[in-house]
């Protein structure tokens, strides 16, 4: 199916929440509610409420975010919001990586992976993990054989672990492809799909990219066909 007819299907079906309005209109878990306050996050911004209600409801999400001199805080904005949707899924009952967020850069994934602890502080029992190159193998594995919900990382690393059995993705029921406008640019398309090939089918996927255009460039439309089920598009102007 092409994107357009895939976009125009899927945005009948999901309205967005109101841009200033309170989180506590979202389907979102008390705790989860009481972290956003304690963070001082009160009102979803514009790109927070076209993105949640679609996440928050499982369905495959692309969101297309215009770059501009705003970059930095909408970076914000949607790392808040994806890290929201994963954990809104998250069983922290159940020691299993649940989730994956694959990043370009080990900067990145420390953003995200601060993102996510930040929220889950007061819960206590969240463990995230982060497998990035520039730290030892055998300290990463030893992270995950202590249990962890939640792996962020890159791609390259990520793989060495799925390659070693070091990282089992049987109970993923989240990937996030974060900035993945980047990650095609640093030519980790083949890392990707391979990555995505290992986690269950019955999953979310969520993908966030950056554009200057305002049609969804072509790899990421392949990337879209292959990996996600009827996903939900969502186009932030600048």
């Amino acid at each position: 199916m092409p994107v357009a007819s895939i976009h125009q299907a899927s945005r009948r079906s999901i309205s967005p929440a109101q841009a200033g309005a309170p989180y506590a209109t979202l389907p979102l878990a008390p705790d989860w509610l009481d972290a956003l306050a304690r963070l001082g996050h009160d009102a979803m911004t514009p790109l927070q409420a076209s993105m949640l209600p679609a996440a928050l409801s499982g369905r495959d999400v692309i969101v297309q975010v215009r770059r501009d001199r705003q970059a930095n805080d909408r970076d914000d904005d949607s790392e808040l919001a994806l890290a929201l949707a994963v954990l809104h899924r998250l069983d922290s009952r159940r020691f299993d990586v649940q989730a994956l967020w694959l990043c370009p850069t080990p900067d990145a994934a420390d953003r995200v992976a601060r993102c996510m602890r930040g929220l889950a502080q007061s819960l206590g029992h969240i463990k995230v993990a982060m497998l990035c190159h520039g730290a030892p193998m055998r300290m990463q594995i030893d992270s995950l054989i202590h249990g962890a919900h939640i792996v962020v990382g890159t791609p390259g690393r990520l793989l060495d672990h799925v390659d070693a059995a070091t990282l089992d993705l049987r109970a993923i029921n989240t990937v996030v492809f974060d900035k993945a406008d980047t990650l095609l640019e640093l030519g980790y398309v083949d890392d990707i799909a391979f990555v995505a090939s290992r986690c269950p089918r019955l999953r979310q996927t969520l993908l966030m990219h950056g554009s200057a255009d305002a049609d969804l460039p072509p790899d990421l439309a392949r990337l879209g066909r292959l990996w996600m089920r009827r996903p939900h598009l969502i186009s932030q102007p600048a």
